[in-house]
């Protein structure tokens, strides 16, 4: 059985509601990666779901600190993981400052996003932007995708038109689709400080105090 021990009753508490807001998302899976006191938690946001399935790869990622623990690379269902934390809340010590033990559910091997995997390292910093910016763009493509979907709609044509609006650049913005925006606002991550962007490879980061979105570019995307 892989434990960790985190912090205290906030970072459980933390965790809880990051994972929360990504289950209302996508109530999948989640990708945990712990060593040198922190636990990396990776959910996915948006992923292509077959060949002709244009949505770009944006996943979220908290880092939450830990006081012990396994070292450990697993992919978990979201919703067990959940369960697992009102567990832990149930047991915790009273003291708030004191660690909780988290458990981990048994891992899942059917999930595609998770073998892709974002560099810890090596990003090279990019600038700033508004977060008005992510949040009329996260908010312009939630009206639009209400709109081209009428109640009853199938599952692959709603899928079709996340895809088209998801995949949009942000407006001014070059190489960060619209779905990069979309994750921030659903996370929890934006408020008032400018959002910090880095580029490794194929990859973009957008960082704030709350969190971060990572983006995989299309191969046809990259920068020159």
């Amino acid at each position: 059985m892989v434990a960790f021990l985190l912090a205290s009753s906030a970072s459980l508490d933390d965790l809880r509601t990051y994972l929360q807001r990504a289950q209302r998302v996508e109530d999948g899976s989640l990708r945990i990666i712990s060593s040198s006191g922190t636990l990396a938690v990776y959910t996915a946001i948006l992923y292509p779901r077959g060949l002709l399935d244009t949505s770009p790869t944006v996943l979220g990622l908290r880092v939450i600190e830990l006081d012990g623990g396994d070292d450990v690379d697993a992919v978990v269902p979201l919703r067990s993981t959940l369960h697992r934390i009102d567990l832990a809340a149930e047991a915790a010590p009273a003291t708030d400052n004191a660690p909780c033990e988290l458990t981990l559910p048994h891992e899942v091997s059917t999930v595609t996003w998770a073998g892709i995997s974002p560099p810890r390292d090596g990003w090279r910093p990019l600038g700033s932007l508004s977060p008005q910016l992510f949040e009329q763009a996260a908010h312009a493509g939630i009206e639009e995708i209400a709109e081209m979907i009428p109640e009853g709609t199938g599952e692959q044509l709603v899928q079709r038109a996340r895809a088209e609006v998801w995949s949009r650049e942000i407006e001014g913005v070059e190489y960060i689709p619209a779905g990069a925006a979309f994750a921030a606002l659903s996370l929890g991550f934006l408020g008032d400080d400018d959002i910090d962007l880095y580029e490794t490879g194929p990859w973009t980061r957008l960082s704030t105090a709350r969190g971060h979105v990572l983006v995989r570019q299309k191969p046809w995307a990259l920068r020159g």
